[in-house]
C-alpha cells in the first residue's frame, strides 16, 4: 500500500494543495498555526472518514467556502485506486475512482493509516473518554466495519438519552435498549479481539523503551456486566448488556443518561501492580503510548500483510531525547510510508533518509523545500 498523490481543496486553511509524497518519509516543516496539522488531518480523514480533531464536519470546511474536498491516489495490491471525500453543509460524500462509494467497505478497500498526535501522549493521565477514543481508533484500523457499528450505537444512545431526559414512558425505551445491547455487544467483541492481538506486542515494546523493570499491562474490562468477559460469546454479552440496561434504568432516569455500555468503559493501563494514571512518570506514560503505537503497527502488518501509513503530528517536540531517538529510529527502520510534521527539522532528522521529501507549510500553502 502506498499513497501516490494527495490533493486538498478548502480543507481548513489549505485552500489548494497538491502533494506528491515520498514512498518512505515525507516531512512537513512550519511554525505553529500554518497548516501542518491540517495537512495531516486531511490525509487522516481521507483514509478513515473520521475527523482527527474536529467535533463537527463543518469545522473542516474553510471559512467562506461551500465545500472541502480531499483526494488521494493509492497503489493497492499492484493497482492504482483513487478515493476522495467531500464535506458540504455538515455532511460527507465519499467517492471511489470518481463514482460515489456504494458502501463504507467498498471505500476503504485496503487503505490503512495509524496516526500519532500530542493528544495521544496525554491519554494515560487523562480521563476515560480520551482512552476510549485512543482504543477505538486502533479497533477501527483493525476492523473498518467498526466505524459503521459505532455510529449505529451512538445514534441509539443519543435517542435513548433524549428519552431519559424527557422522562418518557419506559416502554418507549425498549427499541433503543435492544439496539444498544445488540450493537454494544459487537463493539465489546471488537475491542476484546483488538486487545488480544495488541496487548502482548505492546508489553514487549514497552520492555525496550520503558526504562523500568515493571511489566506494562493493557486491560479492557466492561463495567456492570454479570458475565465473564474473557470467555463470553457475543450472544452472552448481548444478554448481559440488556440485563444491565434494565437493572440500571432507575439510575439512568435519575441521571438523565445511560450509565452502562461501551461508551462508559475504560482502558486500564498499569505498571506492575500500580495504575499508570496515578503512578507513572510523564516519561513512562509516554513510553506506554509509544509502545501501543508500535504494537498496533506491527499487528496491522501481521494481519493485513502490509504496513499501514504512519502519520505523526509534531510528536517529537513532546518526547525526551531518548524516547524520541527510539521512535525516529523505529520509523527509519520500519519501511513504512510516513508523514511527519514538525516545527524543528532537527528533531526528526533521524527518521529521514535518501528518499525523504521535505515540505514547507506557511499560511496554508505547501511547497517542496530543502532542509
Amino acid at each position: 500500500m502506498r499513497l501516490l498523490s494527495l490533493s486538498c481543496e478548502s480543507f481548513r486553511n489549505l485552500k489548494q494543495v497538491k502533494v506528491t509524497p515520498s514512498p518512505r518519509t515525507t516531512i512537513a516543516v512550519g511554525e505553529n498555526g500554518q497548516g501542518k496539522t491540517n495537512l495531516l488531518e486531511a490525509l487522516y480523514y481521507l483514509a478513515t472518514l473520521k475527523p482527527l480533531r474536529a467535533n463537527t464536519l463543518k469545522e473542516l470546511v474553510q471559512f467562506g467556502a461551500g465545500r472541502a474536498r480531499v483526494e488521494g491516489r493509492w497503489l493497492l495490491n499492484g493497482a492504482e485506486r483513487d478515493i476522495a471525500v467531500e464535506v458540504s453543509h455538515g455532511t460527507r460524500t465519499a467517492f471511489v475512482d470518481g463514482k460515489r462509494a456504494a458502501s463504507v467497505e467498498a471505500y476503504f478497500g485496503g487503505v490503512s493509516v495509524v496516526a500519532f498526535t500530542p493528544d495521544d501522549l496525554a491519554v494515560v493521565k487523562g480521563g476515560p473518554e480520551g482512552r476510549r477514543s485512543f482504543l477505538d481508533r486502533s479497533v477501527f484500523n483493525r476492523f473498518p466495519a467498526y466505524l459503521q457499528e459505532s455510529r449505529e450505537y451512538a445514534k441509539a444512545l443519543k435517542s435513548r438519552n433524549r428519552l431519559l431526559k424527557e422522562d418518557a414512558p419506559h416502554s418507549h425505551l425498549t427499541v433503543w435498549d435492544e439496539t444498544l445491547a445488540r450493537v454494544g455487544a459487537r463493539l465489546l467483541v471488537r475491542r476484546r479481539a483488538l486487545l488480544a492481538e495488541v496487548a502482548g506486542r505492546a508489553q514487549t515494546a514497552f520492555a525496550h523503551i520503558g526504562r523500568i523493570d515493571a511489566r506494562a499491562t493493557f486491560l479492557y474490562e466492561p463495567s456492570h456486566l454479570e458475565v465473564d468477559f474473557s470467555t463470553a460469546s457475543e450472544g452472552d454479552l448481548h444478554l448481559a448488556l440488556a440485563k444491565a440496561l434494565e437493572q440500571r434504568l432507575a439510575r439512568d432516569v435519575e441521571r438523565g443518561h445511560t450509565t452502562v455500555g461501551p461508551h462508559v468503559d475504560d482502558l486500564d493501563l498499569a505498571l506492575g501492580d500500580h495504575a499508570a494514571r496515578q503512578y507513572a512518570s510523564q516519561g513512562q506514560s509516554r513510553a506506554l503510548v509509544i509502545a501501543w503505537k508500535v504494537a498496533e503497527i506491527e499487528n496491522l502488518k501481521a494481519t493485513n500483510g502490509f504496513l499501514p501509513m504512519l502519520l505523526l503530528d509534531d510528536v517529537s517536540s513532546e518526547l525526551d531525547p531518548e524516547r524520541n531517538a527510539f521512535l525516529m529510529q523505529y520509523l527509519a527502520e520500519s519501511g513504512a510510508q510516513t508523514l511527519l510534521t514538525t516545527t524543528d527539522a532537527a528533531l526528526v532528522r533521524r527518521a529521514a533518509g535518501a528518499e525523504t521529501t521535505w515540505l514547507s507549510v506557511k499560511a496554508g500553502a505547501v511547497s517542496p523545500t530543502s532542509v
